[in-house]
């Protein structure tokens, strides 16, 4: 089944180029069925780029899904068009009082700036809270992994003194486990990051496990017991030219970037790299609204999801 995206969104055009199977909400609106609603909130400045790029990760799934795309503020954004945020976007004040079966909340260019120094923290903090009420599981990528990390448990990340960046090797430690089922047992993802959490910090929380881990990169995939977080901190969604675009960025910005690692063929930032990491962040997003969202989300999204599951 297809995800249900707005008529004019860019991004029914270029995943409809790619053959990803995709429906306007005048084609869906014919069906009678429950689909499952998951809502975005895009952090990312280029906020088109990164609506492409999720709503292709969760195009690989059986079921239909309603995306609702939000934000936290009113802000301008000088990457994205004013129009595409007023015609698509919601506010976060505007759609509280809602429920969803799964959320997403992408990274951000904060990586060295302090959590209470965000000018929206407040903001998103009451949106952490208020997802454990509204949200059957929700997602957290890169930036906003350890936001959370640190709102609900107290850990604080470490900033490098260089930025990891490129493509990492990684093991699956737990292979049973429905979030990491049919991953290999070792799959490449890209991190572009200069915060980092040792695993060790991990092991005091006794509601949090490490499914999958690099020696490189660290703790790459993590969900809470009760399957309502999970916090992934790279990004299995990207582009194969992204980190490039993110090199180059930096490069013309002065800021002497390193080249980004097991990413360039011959380390040759003249070449155009190759996307090796697809297959398994497909699967990611994938098994994450099948076992976190889907099989346990209720059929009513106001009740307990302990009182009929929309799954079973």
């Amino acid at each position: 089944m297809p995800i249900k995206i707005p008529d004019q969104l860019p991004a029914l055009e270029v995943l409809g180029n790619e053959n990803i199977f995709v429906m306007s909400h005048n084609r869906a609106d014919t069906q009678d069925i429950r689909p499952m609603e998951v809502a975005i909130l895009n952090l990312m400045p280029n906020k088109i780029e990164a609506e492409i790029q999720i709503l292709r990760m969760l195009s690989n799934t059986p079921l239909q899904i309603n995306i609702e795309l939000l934000r936290l503020h009113l802000n301008e954004s000088k990457n994205t068009p004013q129009a595409h945020l007023d015609q698509f976007y919601r506010l976060f004040d505007d759609i509280k009082h809602k429920h969803y079966d799964g959320l997403i909340i992408t990274g951000a260019p904060l990586g060295q700036i302090d959590y209470e120094q965000v000018l929206y923290w407040d903001k998103i903090c009451e949106m952490f809270d208020w997802t454990l009420t509204n949200v059957t599981s929700t997602m957290f990528s890169c930036w906003a992994a350890h936001a959370a990390l640190y709102h609900f448990y107290g850990i604080n990340r470490t900033l490098r003194e260089d930025k990891l960046s490129g493509v990492y090797q990684h093991n699956t430690l737990v292979t049973d486990e429905e979030l990491t089922r049919g991953f290999d047992e070792s799959f490449l993802v890209p991190h572009s990051r200069f915060g980092e959490i040792k695993p060790e910090v991990y092991a005091g929380i006794s509601e949090l496990s490490i499914l999958a881990e690099s020696e490189q990169a660290g703790a790459y995939l993590v969900a809470s017991n009760d399957k309502k977080l999970v916090f992934v901190t790279g990004h299995p969604e990207y582009d194969a030219r992204t980190l490039k675009d993110e090199y180059y960025r930096d490069v013309e910005a002065n800021l002497a970037p390193s080249v980004p690692v097991n990413y360039f063929p011959g380390n040759n930032p003249e070449l155009e790299p190759n996307n090796n990491w697809r297959s398994h962040g497909s699967l990611l997003f994938s098994n994450w609204l099948n076992y976190y969202v889907y099989q346990i989300t209720p059929y009513i999204l106001e009740q307990d999801s302990h009182d009929s599951n929309a799954g079973s």
